[in-house]
């Protein structure tokens, strides 16, 4: 057994299952249920944004999400099998051409949305 199998076999009881999660990808719009710990309280905050890159595989599997607070873009990186998400929704569907979209660090206004899929793929035969 190499170093790498050894390491996934360590770290496969703390992987999320595939169910836990809904199919997203890049571009899509989605709500992340986060665990926030203040004292003894728990509460549940929810993180809405694009998401915009994907990285990673098995228990480093990371997503960024960037979302616009007080006209100033906010990105925000979430390992996905943390015990810290609660869990994540899909509000809106991305059509995306491309597997990272970074270029909406530099848009502004109406130029910073992606067309939806549903509508994207209306041309695709």
């Amino acid at each position: 057994m190499n170093r790498q199998e050894t390491i996934e076999s360590v770290t496969s009881d703390q992987l999320k299952s595939d169910d836990q999660y809904p199919v997203f990808s890049v571009g899509d719009t989605l709500d992340v249920h986060v665990r926030i710990i203040e004292g003894e309280k728990e509460r549940v905050q929810v993180y809405q944004g694009v998401l915009i890159a994907q990285k990673g595989r098995g228990i480093n599997r990371t997503i960024t999400v960037r979302r616009i607070v007080a006209n100033e873009g906010v990105e925000r990186i979430f390992p996905l099998h943390s015990p810290r998400i609660a869990k994540i929704d899909v509000v809106r569907r991305g059509d995306a051409r491309r597997s990272k979209l970074y270029f909406l660090r530099e848009r502004v206004g109406k130029s910073r949305r992606l067309r939806d899929q549903r509508r994207g793929l209306k041309h695709v035969n």
